[in-house]
């Protein structure tokens, strides 16, 4: 099992955040989110926001750390990308590809 994170680089409700990607399946990602105590809400997609704090931790528990612009390649190129603004079959936007 391998999950990727990245640096905490992401601010938002006043603290900084951390995104947690598998690169195989979203069951991967879950097991491994459960494993560790992230809780379901943090999820978002297609990762895990993980805050600041807890970065350390997740990466002790085995993600492998990687810039935030490899998280937006392997998550393209597995084919497990979920962009804001599209729904997953695409079925409710016509005329899109």
């Amino acid at each position: 099992m391998t999950v990727y994170i990245d640096p905490p680089d992401w601010p938002g409700h006043g603290r900084m955040w951390s995104h947690l990607v598998s690169d195989v399946s979203y069951e991967e990602l879950h097991l491994f989110a459960e494993r560790v105590g992230v809780p379901s809400r943090a999820f978002e997609r297609d990762h895990y926001d993980i805050p600041s704090h807890r970065y350390a931790e997740v990466v002790r528990a085995g993600a492998v750390e990687v810039r935030s612009r490899e998280i937006v390649r392997l998550l393209v190129a597995s084919g497990l990308r979920r962009p804001k603004g599209r729904t997953q079959s695409g079925s409710s936007q016509s005329g899109s590809s």
